[in-house]
């Protein structure tokens, strides 16, 4: 079990790496949310993975993995929603600078 845990917080760190990395390392504001919000849902969802399988079945692991399906949900409509607003108020994509598409 302690090796499944241990798995499972890895695969979660890693996601969280690559959200942060994303943040540091894409050129705009919807590339950023982009990675934000695709990396970090998955590493929170392995997070959450972790604690269930430590805690083993009981009510708290219930209330952990609802915690996860709201997670699952919400990221990525509020990332959407937050796109969108940014759009609309007016901030452009990033373009490349000469050179093909």
């Amino acid at each position: 079990m302690t090796v499944l845990v241990v798995l499972l917080l890895a695969a979660g760190l890693f996601f969280h790496a690559v959200a942060a990395l994303g943040v540091l390392r894409l050129p705009d504001f919807y590339t950023r949310l982009h990675a934000v919000s695709k990396a970090e849902t998955l590493g929170m969802l392995f997070t959450l993975a972790a604690i269930i399988v430590w805690i083993g079945p009981s009510l708290t692991a219930v209330k952990v993995a609802l915690v996860g399906v709201f997670v699952f949900m919400a990221t990525p409509t509020s990332a959407h929603a937050i796109g969108r607003a940014a759009l609309r108020t007016g901030l452009k994509p990033w373009r490349r600078r000469g050179g093909s598409p």
